[in-house]
């Protein structure tokens, strides 16, 4: 399940960087890398992996839809590709409990 939800995180970020899409994109980019990011800071804190589980609170803060930041365009790919680099190294780190 983690990996499913840091691969799908990935893909929408890298996808995000070029500027110059749709404004709905975004939107739905806030909505899902929020979400993800709450699920990911859940898996993060049951494993205590206690830097992974602040990443994921900043970006789920960050990527939030209900308070979105304004950011310029430049930052907003910055911010972006770090995401994108917090959820390909949890792809290492936190792995979803085997039931």
């Amino acid at each position: 399940m983690t990996y499913l939800i840091s691969i799908l995180s990935i893909v929408l970020l890298v996808i995000a960087i070029p500027i110059g899409l749709p404004y709905g994109y975004y939107v739905l980019l806030r909505w899902v890398i929020c979400a993800c990011a709450a699920f990911m800071t859940y898996f993060s804190f049951k494993q205590q992996k206690n830097v992974f589980v602040f990443a994921f609170i900043v970006i789920a803060l960050v990527f939030n839809p209900i308070l979105p930041l304004s950011l310029g365009k430049g930052l907003w790919v910055i911010v972006d590709a770090i995401a994108a680099f917090i959820f390909f190294g949890s792809l290492f780190v936190v792995k979803a409990e085997k039931s």
